[in-house]
């Protein structure tokens, strides 16, 4: 799962991006990326291990859900199929 966010750029700074992206690992787990930061520039990026699926997405929601709130809003979504 992808969820790709931006908050619309104030005058005449770059938009600000939150990118989240799950990925399963070769352990049987899944890991949690967060990539944020200026669209154009060099971003952070923090990764978080789980054990299943399901908590991976749910620390996906929980940190969409964080960042709407700081009016971020979703630009591009693309579910995991399977």
């Amino acid at each position: 799962m992808r969820i790709y966010m931006q908050i619309p750029p104030e005058s005449d700074k770059a938009p600000r991006y939150y990118h989240l992206h799950m990925q399963e690992d070769l352990l049987e787990g899944w890991t949690l990326i967060r990539e944020w930061g200026y669209q154009g520039a060099a971003g952070r990026v923090k990764k978080e291990h789980f054990q299943d699926r399901e908590a991976a997405e749910a620390a996906l929601t929980r940190a969409r859900d964080e960042q709407i709130k700081r009016g971020y809003r979703v630009v591009f979504m693309q579910s995991a199929t399977g």
